[in-house]
């Protein structure tokens, strides 16, 4: 039965953390110029119906990286983009490659894809989850803390497919995750009834104060998600208070480490000072999305 990498839910705590050993492994043989062709010959199609960089970036040299070739589909090249139905393209490129990529906008669609795929599907981002980013998250949080465990947790913002994301982390991983959102602006409901019943350690509150109060990792993100720009006035107004900065970031442990997952909106989710100040852990966290996705594609396609 094939693999996919769809959702964290689909994952033990055990195979998360091996997941995360080993990217820590493929960079430092990557850092030491250590060749590892683990993909040789093969090939990963990747579906963008979303913008990007470094979603595509991190997969294109990561798979070259690996010794194999990624092939970009953008939006409205395929026939996928003119409504050919997704079973007919998924066992399409089941016959040519030995991998895809899709990064869309709902859930049901890398799930539809991965239902009639025979080869790895890996999901790059979805409106309702970002999990190569989550764990390109916890990959930095361990380089600068050791370990994601018994650790405080923090997000500050909207309630999106990373917050959604972290909330499966939290509750597969065991760490305690606290969220600051403002009213109307909470992460799926479903996904926090399925912590809910996993017992996660997980506090929802409009306060940021409260989410932050000595916390050891925090974490912001957008307030207007692509495809919701036209709410961008209003989420001002309902997010007024919710900047990751320097008042924020005082009410955290003095050793707290600060992550977004990029694009930033300096002086509006994250101030400029702290975005470029000595907390900030950004730019590790973008690299650690090469070593992380390759490792999930040398699991998924070797």
């Amino acid at each position: 039965m094939t693999r996919h990498f769809l959702a964290l839910h689909d994952y033990s705590k055990s195979e998360l953390d091996t997941l995360l050993a080993f990217a820590a492994k493929l960079k430092k043989q990557q850092q030491a110029r250590h060749p590892h062709p683990l993909l040789a010959g093969k090939t990963l199609a990747m579906i963008f119906e979303k913008s990007s960089t470094r979603t595509r970036l991190s997969f294109e040299i990561g798979i070259f990286q690996l010794g194999g070739y990624g092939l970009f589909i953008a939006p409205g090249s395929s026939q996928m983009g003119r409504g050919e139905p997704i079973c007919d393209t998924a066992r399409v490129l089941s016959r040519y490659c030995d991998g895809v990529m899709i990064r869309t906008f709902g859930q049901e669609i890398v799930k539809e894809f991965a239902r009639f795929s025979t080869i790895p599907v890996i999901n790059g981002l979805t409106d309702l989850f970002h999990p190569c980013q989550i764990l390109a998250d916890l990959q930095t949080i361990i380089e600068r803390k050791g370990s994601y465990e018994n650790l405080v947790h923090a997000w500050v913002g909207d309630g999106n497919n990373m917050a959604n994301t972290w909330i499966e982390a939290a509750t597969i991983l065991g760490f305690e995750l606290r969220l600051a959102c403002p009213q109307g602006y909470e992460p799926d409901a479903g996904v926090l009834l399925w912590a809910k019943e996993r017992g996660g350690r997980i506090l929802l509150t409009t306060d940021p104060q409260v989410a932050v109060a000595g916390a050891d990792v925090i974490n912001t993100d957008v307030w207007a998600s692509m495809g919701k720009e036209d709410e961008q006035k209003a989420r001002e107004i309902a997010f007024a208070g919710y900047c990751v900065d320097a008042a924020l970031l005082g009410h955290a442990h003095p050793d707290a480490i600060v992550l977004h997952c990029l694009p930033a909106h300096r002086g509006e989710e994250i101030s400029n000072d702290v975005i470029e100040g000595p907390q900030s852990v950004v730019w590790d966290e973008a690299e650690n999305r090469l070593h992380i996705q390759k490792a999930i594609m040398a699991r998924l396609m070797a």
